[in-house]
């Protein structure tokens, strides 16, 4: 083994790796003042950003979900590496070579598993784009040039050529001190019938790059009538390739993305070059699968996507049936972006390649100025399979497009789509078309209430369908609050199984005033112990109580009996365990708002000129961090 990276090396590659480029390699930051940088947190979902960088001290520390570190932490987090591994990747960055504790320099074969694929992968890249200028690549130079792509750009592009020949990479890879188990294990290669073979052969290749600019797969197009595979051929998933994740030509988009505020989402290796060519330097394109939900992650956080609207995300799609398709099922996911989302689409079908061999650069930059806000052609899409001059077809447009009106999140925004959804089926009757909006909208939630109601025990399919409209219980929804209707209804019904930790929670454990209400007429009432098994008695007990109040408390009455009669989730052979992981969460949830209280007064001290007040209220935080792993615990153990 090549044993332990010296000490001295580890600190050089620290001091050399400056964390606020680092990081910055894969999410924008902005400045937060007082010397710190902000952005949204690569390693959970937000809306808002609260992942911080310091670059004076090196480190980093998100307020959302506590994960913190140097520049070694956050490389071996974010590209899930040892940490020697990522070492050796920071100190590759840095042109450092590293020095190992027991004999000498590493041998290439001893490096992590990442670094040595890394490397095949940029030694393929090298070897097709070689390759591109041989007699044999013919085919792949006319297909570029057909294309309206010149030599220059194809190395621009890093685009190759793999021969059509079983072992051409194999051979000069294997020559090249990498083993065939690493070529295969990297989707280079691929076992044949006397051993490994070339993955790719008589293909025109596109090397597929990471955010950082390290090659970890390639994309190859068919060209030879003699090739019997797909079209388009991509890497296989690897230890360094997910194509869910992969967007190609983020390497070369990305900060152009950042200062833009935009991205285009095109959907071929060509229309991503065609578009950087043309002058949209912010496109990009998924490989070989769908846009999805870990690719909007790509892009939020080069967006710095956020409450302010300000980017823009615009798909491109062809204008046929398909491509329409496509679009809506962007739609689906339109909400998980924060940003303005469009779609801009070439209504004679052609593609940003083709539109840029036919009509020049400037018609695909038009293509992009022309988008159209994606709400908008979900519902022009809809309203185009229905016949506008007859009523009955109207009114069929007004149904088919409600739902999509109804989902929209901003209330102003919907407003305005409900204008614009009366104007173009000329109803002129904003009203009727909000009243449509909402029966139509309600009879969904009233279907969806049901499926939920036969899934889950106790209350009716009437009830959630209620909360499923908005009504006053639409928080029952929320998974906290669904804990704490659990809680109360053990006490109202098995006050025992809680005890006196339940009468010693405070006020601040509920959510919704009702809750915090009727744990109040519990205590008035004598507490769960008062209650002891439950039954009848305590119920009357409770009720009484409620009917002696007045105003809020009365009202009790009828949660009180709700809840006497809503079955627990629970069987009664678990009930005992049950109640006390209810009991545990419930606490770990309210300790874990006076954690979110206390972290976000930190982020707005300034340690160096509040020390004081910023140390008392670390301690504080760690107090209740370790308080709330305890109950964790203690909920898991139940």
């Amino acid at each position: 083994m090549a044993g332990r990276i010296r000490d001295e090396d580890i600190a050089l590659v620290r001091e050399r790796s400056p964390i606020a480029d680092v990081v910055g390699e894969h999410i924008q930051l902005r400045n937060a003042g007082g010397g710190n940088l902000k952005g949204l947190c690569p390693f959970h979902d937000e809306k808002s950003p609260s992942f911080n960088v310091t670059p004076a001290r090196g480190y980093y520390y998100c307020f959302g979900c506590a994960e913190g570190g140097d520049v070694i932490t956050f490389v071996r987090k974010i590209e899930s590496l040892t940490f020697t591994e990522a070492v050796e990747r920071l100190a590759q960055r840095a042109g450092i070579q590293l020095r190992y504790e027991q004999g000498g320099y590493v041998p290439g074969r001893e490096q992590g598993e990442r670094l040595r694929l890394i490397e095949a992968h940029r030694a393929a890249a090298e070897f097709y784009a070689a390759r591109l200028a041989a007699p044999d690549a013919a085919p792949g130079r006319r297909f570029l040039s057909e294309r309206g792509f010149e030599r220059v750009d194809a190395e621009h592009f890093g685009v190759g050529y793999a021969p059509a020949e079983w072992e051409a990479l194999t051979r000069h890879l294997v020559a090249r001190g990498f083993t065939p188990q690493e070529l295969i294990k990297g989707g280079l290669a691929r076992e044949g019938r006397r051993g490994p073979v070339d993955r790719f052969r008589g293909r025109l290749v596109w090397p597929i790059r990471d955010i950082t600019g390290d090659v970890i797969g390639f994309g190859a197009r068919k060209l030879l009538d003699s090739d019997d595979g797909p079209k388009y051929l991509n890497t296989p998933e690897s230890p360094i390739y997910h194509k869910s994740s992969v967007l190609y030509g983020v390497d070369l988009a990305k900060r152009e993305i950042a200062r833009r505020s935009q991205a285009v989402i095109v959907e071929g290796y060509t229309d991503v070059m065609a578009c950087h060519l043309a002058g949209v330097p912010t496109a990009v394109a998924t490989c070989g699968t769908s846009f999805g939900e870990e690719h909007i992650k790509v892009l939020r956080r080069l967006l710095l996507d956020q409450a302010e609207f300000r980017g823009e995300v615009i798909f491109t799609f062809d204008g046929d049936s398909a491509g329409q398709k496509a679009a809506l099922r962007a739609f689906q996911d339109e909400q998980k972006f924060v940003t303005q989302t469009f779609v801009a689409v070439q209504p004679d079908g052609l593609d940003p390649c083709d539109l840029r061999v036919e009509q020049g650069d400037a018609a695909v930059r038009d293509l992009i100025a022309r988008r159209e806000p994606l709400f908008a052609f979900a519902i022009r899409s809809v309203l185009a399979q229905y016949d506008l001059n007859t009523n009955e077809g109207r009114l069929g447009a007004l149904d088919a497009a409600a739902p999509i009106v109804a989902s929209i999140k901003d209330p102003g925004l919907r407003k305005t789509y409900v204008v614009d959804l009366d104007r173009w089926l000329g109803f002129m009757d904003e009203r009727f078309v909000i009243q449509r909006i909402q029966q139509v909208a309600g009879r969904t939630a009233e279907r969806t209430a049901g499926r939920y109601a036969g899934r889950s025990s106790g209350g009716t399919a009437g009830q959630t369908a209620a909360q499923a409209r908005g009504g006053p219980e639409a928080g029952m929804r929320e998974p906290d609050v669904r804990l704490e209707v659990e809680a109360l209804k053990l006490a109202v019904q098995r006050p025992a199984l809680l005890g006196p930790e339940f009468d010693a929670l405070g006020p601040d454990t509920f959510t919704l005033p009702e809750h915090v209400a009727l744990h109040g007429l519990i205590i008035a009432a004598g507490g769960t112990v008062a209650g002891g098994p439950g039954g009848r008695e305590w119920v009357d007990h409770l009720l009484a109580h409620a009917a002696s109040g007045s105003g809020a408390e009365a009202d009790l009455a009828a949660l009180v009996t709700r809840f006497a009669v809503e079955a627990l989730r629970a069987d009664v052979s678990v009930e005992e365990r049950y109640g006390a992981a209810v009991l545990a969460k419930l606490q770990e949830i309210a300790v874990g708002r006076a954690v979110t209280q206390v972290k976000s007064r930190l982020q707005r001290l300034n340690p160096v000129e509040e020390q004081q007040e910023y140390n008392r209220l670390f301690g504080e935080l760690v107090a209740l961090e370790q308080q709330r792993r305890v109950l964790r615990d203690r909920a898991a153990g139940a």
